[in-house]
């Protein structure tokens, strides 16, 4: 028992001794612990002083870096300022020196006006002396002429005004008249002339269609063998004719252009052949538009000998004779030159029978007064001073050269003949049908003729007749009334004439009926 005690004893004096060494021991690290915090607080307090020393010497440097850049700023700008001062003070000080310079030479002119106006002061006194010299003198010798001739000075005077206005009135009428005469003279040759050559010279809608010549390919790739290696081909034929060969989208088909109708045919004719041939080349270009031009002279000589045979006038000269043969591919206004001339021959020489004229010249005028349409695209001038000039050249009759340069004047100087080439040429001009319109612009105006007449309600059916001169128009009769077709009929016309433009007028004719029908059983 009393073991146990003592046992018990000694352990609860362990614990206790134990909770007092670890109380002791903590106190001790305890103790550590605040000593190391404490010298752990003062190195960071160190620390920091060292970094706001740090912090405070970099903001200083800082702060002196801005304030040299600033110095030197302000320093440049100065120098800058100052320098554009100077240059205003160097351009200012220069302008005074101008300004000086100017003002001393105003001073040196005003000196030499002034004397100037000294001498001119004394000039104009001795030209007043001269003056009052001279009047005297006219004065004295004024009353002798006025006694020499018993009449006063007044009296010579309106006797001399009389005199002169009678002159110059009748001189003022002379020239007015004459004026006046050829005013009118002028006048009205200058502007037939204006009008004859504007008419001959207008292309309009007709270039197109006889400015050039189609040829149609056999296939697309002919194009290309046309056009050849790197456009040699082309190259070669526009060479050689003389024209425009045109190969763009349309298909199966290339354009020659060119204003002379000759050449345009020896392109035409040659291609064809090549096309045909199927050797095209540069070489071959040239040897096939060689002969092709010498058979279409050929065929010019023949068809200007067969026309000359067919009219009965012989003895030209062969160059006037190519001339005519020429006219064959020549169109003026859609009408072959070359007919119109044949035409031109018979009617004159018609003409001349009715008159007891000499025929075969009246005829060889006619067939040679368009010959200058032949070259005048070569030669700068109206065609028929160009025919004259050619035909005088090659030995033609005087008569005929004057009828040749006349047929398109107004008659004042012309010769009875050169009537007769004028009245024939336009009399195969005036032909019905001689001088066609270009198919698409006819058929253009046809299509927009009826458009404008569909273009009103009621309108049934129309059709455009007579060649576009007129148009009947069909209504529905249920919905336009006798009194509504006069009506309508106006408001086409007036549409028409707004709208379209055609030569002469054309005739609008409504038809409103009515059908009944029925079966006799």
């Amino acid at each position: 028992m009393l073991n146990g005690s003592l046992f018990v004893l000694v352990i609860l004096v362990a614990i206790i001794i134990g909770v007092v060494v670890g109380f002791i021991l903590k106190h001790v690290s305890s103790a550590k612990k605040i000593k190391s915090s404490e010298s752990l607080a003062a190195r960071i307090v160190e620390e920091a002083k060292k970094e706001s020393e740090t912090i405070k010497k970099e903001s200083v440097l800082q702060a002196k870096e801005n304030l040299l850049k600033m110095k030197a700023d302000f320093d440049r700008e100065t120098k800058d300022r100052k320098t554009e001062l100077d240059g205003l003070e160097r351009r200012i000080r220069s302008k005074e020196e101008n300004l000086d310079k100017r003002i001393d030479t105003l001073a040196q002119k005003e000196t030499n006006i002034e004397n100037r106006e000294k001498s001119l002061s004394s000039k104009e006194a001795a030209m007043d002396e001269k003056h009052r010299k001279l009047d005297a003198i006219i004065e004295e010798q004024k009353e002798k002429l006025e006694k020499v001739a018993g009449i006063s000075s007044e009296e010579a005077k309106t006797l001399l005004i009389q005199s002169m206005e009678s002159d110059a009135k009748r001189d003022a009428a002379a020239t007015v008249r004459k004026i006046e005469e050829e005013a009118k003279l002028t006048a009205d040759r200058k502007a037939r002339e204006i009008i004859a050559y504007s008419i001959q010279r207008y292309a309009g809608d007709y270039v197109a269609e006889h400015t050039v010549s189609v040829v149609n390919l056999p296939s697309e790739e002919m194009k290309g063998r046309i056009i050849g290696r790197e456009g040699r081909n082309i190259r070669a034929i526009e060479a050689a004719t003389g024209i425009d060969l045109i190969v763009d989208d349309t298909p199966e088909a290339v354009v020659l252009s060119s204003f002379d109708p000759v050449r345009r045919e020896v392109a035409r004719i040659s291609l064809e052949r090549l096309i045909q041939d199927g050797r095209i080349h540069p070489g071959r270009i040239e040897e096939i538009v060689k002969k092709v031009r010498s058979e279409v002279e050929q065929v010019i000589r023949e068809t200007g000998e067969k026309a000359s045979f067919d009219v009965g006038v012989h003895d030209v000269h062969p160059e006037i004779i190519n001339l005519l043969g020429s006219l064959k591919y020549r169109t003026s206004y859609s009408q072959n030159v070359l007919q119109h001339s044949v035409d031109v021959a018979y009617l004159t020489g018609i003409m001349a029978a009715e008159l007891r004229l000499n025929i075969k010249e009246a005829k060889r005028a006619g067939l040679l007064h368009d010959i200058g349409k032949a070259i005048d695209h070569k030669i700068e001038g109206p065609h028929a001073a160009i025919g004259a000039d050619f035909a005088k050249r090659f030995g033609e009759n005087a008569r005929i050269v004057q009828a040749i340069a006349t047929h398109h004047d107004d008659g004042r100087n012309n010769t009875l003949l050169g009537v007769l080439v004028q009245a024939a040429d336009t009399l195969s001009a005036a032909r019905p049908g001689a001088r066609r319109e270009m198919l698409e612009t006819y058929v253009k105006r046809l299509e927009e003729l009826e458009k404008i007449a569909h273009s009103f309600s009621g309108v049934d059916k129309c059709y455009a007749i007579q060649a576009g001169r007129e148009i009947r128009i069909l209504v529905e009769n249920e919905k336009i009334s006798d009194n509504d077709t006069v009506m309508l009929c106006n408001d086409i016309i007036k549409k028409i004439e707004s709208e379209l433009t055609y030569p002469g007028q054309i005739k609008v004719t409504v038809i409103r009926e009515t059908r009944v029908s029925n079966f006799a059983k």
